[in-house]
């Protein structure tokens, strides 16, 4: 068989399921019912210059009762006495400081549990301090729980890309969860293998998350997300990710550097594992970069235009900027590099660290 054909054959998987995931993702606009009421958790270590923007939208919410929780992690900078002035004019929120770090926890974990340990609502909406809200979006989330019984409802926010780096590297979140996840983390099917989260964006049912332990049971994890979907899945509860593109912003990061290192700590718990990433480098590498290698071949030229119209596609749904569409196969090789220079990280013993912490490597939950 032709190099060019087995390509073509490795293009058509994520092509099936690109389309079946995106008419199948749930789209949420209803309003929860009375009583409901949302804890807005927010995570926050040296944000000063993220966490204004983030409160406001926050506290723009609509449609149901919130409460707005910030803790604060051994910031040194401004972030607590920025959350502090909000916390004057608006009795919602509430300013915490974080305990010191107790060994064998990550920062973003331990200050998620004992945010949670603080909050009074119905439903948690855990977010990221680069995360802008939608002013409807805690109350779709929770009356999308409450409606289908599902314990954990999570989105990947529209992603804002400022720079040339971020265009390289962030679109690929979005891409690999829509054309490559069968079913998409919908909660059709309870396979934990298949669960998946975006911890930017993470609603929980209160009751669900006390049973299955919390972000305690997932204490020295980096990907919160993925860990804490599979936990909730094995332990009989349903997850399902959303069509997060109308409820939330995240800008991720700042410039190529930035997002490197930021998806090297995540890569730890992801794809990066002696078994997985061969596998993973066939399948993305054989359908979205090898048939450029292939030109002028008439089935390489047929991958290369599937699978920059399936990009186009997904960029439509996730309103990423269009200009990223073109980079689609440096996206992958980008991607493919990351993954790969984690696992010889892991290999030569050094550890995933992220602001300031290092932390001994693991492979999720």
């Amino acid at each position: 068989m032709e190099f060019a054909h087995i390509a073509l054959l490795l293009a058509l998987l994520p092509a099936g399921l690109g389309i079946v995931n995106l008419r199948r993702q749930p789209r949420l606009l209803d309003r929860p019912p009375e009583g409901t009421l949302v804890s807005i958790l927010i995570p926050a270590r040296n944000e000063a210059a993220r966490i204004g923007p983030c409160l406001e939208a926050a506290l723009a919410s609509t449609g149901v009762e919130i409460e707005v929780l910030v803790m604060d992690d051994a910031s040194s900078d401004e972030t607590a006495a920025i959350v502090a002035r909000y916390a004057a004019r608006d009795p919602r929120l509430r300013l915490l400081s974080a305990p010191p770090l107790p060994p064998g926890w990550t920062g973003k974990v331990h200050a998620c549990a004992r945010l949670a340990e603080q909050a009074r609502g119905t439903h948690l909406l855990f977010i990221d301090a680069d995360v802008r809200l939608a002013p409807h979006a805690a109350a779709a989330m929770a009356a999308h729980s409450l409606r289908r019984r599902i314990a954990m409802v999570s989105g990947v926010p529209r992603q804002i890309i400022g720079s040339l780096g971020e265009g390289l590297t962030v679109p690929f979140i979005h891409f690999l969860m829509l054309c490559y996840l069968p079913w998409g983390g919908r909660a059709e099917r309870r396979d934990p293998s298949l669960a998946a989260a975006c911890g930017q964006l993470l609603l929980v049912e209160r009751r669900a998350y006390e049973a299955v332990g919390g972000h305690a049971a997932i204490r020295g994890v980096l990907h919160d997300g993925i860990a804490l979907a599979r936990l909730f899945r094995r332990r009989g509860h349903d997850t399902e990710v959303v069509d997060g593109t109308p409820l939330a912003t995240c800008r991720m990061y700042h410039g190529f550097g930035e997002a490197w290192r930021g998806f090297l700590k995540n890569a730890h718990e992801g794809m990066a594992t002696p078994v997985g990433l061969p596998v993973w480098t066939v399948l993305l590498a054989g359908a979205h970069i090898w048939p450029w290698f292939l030109l002028p071949d008439p089935e390489a030229l047929a991958t290369i235009l599937l699978m920059l119209g399936l990009r186009a596609i997904v960029t439509r749904r996730t309103g990423e900027p269009w200009w990223t569409v073109p980079l689609h196969p440096l996206t992958v090789l980008v991607a493919l590099a990351i993954q790969w220079t984690a696992l010889v990280r892991i290999a030569l013993g050094f550890k995933p660290g992220w602001k300031g912490r290092a932390y001994p490597a693991t492979t999720g939950a």
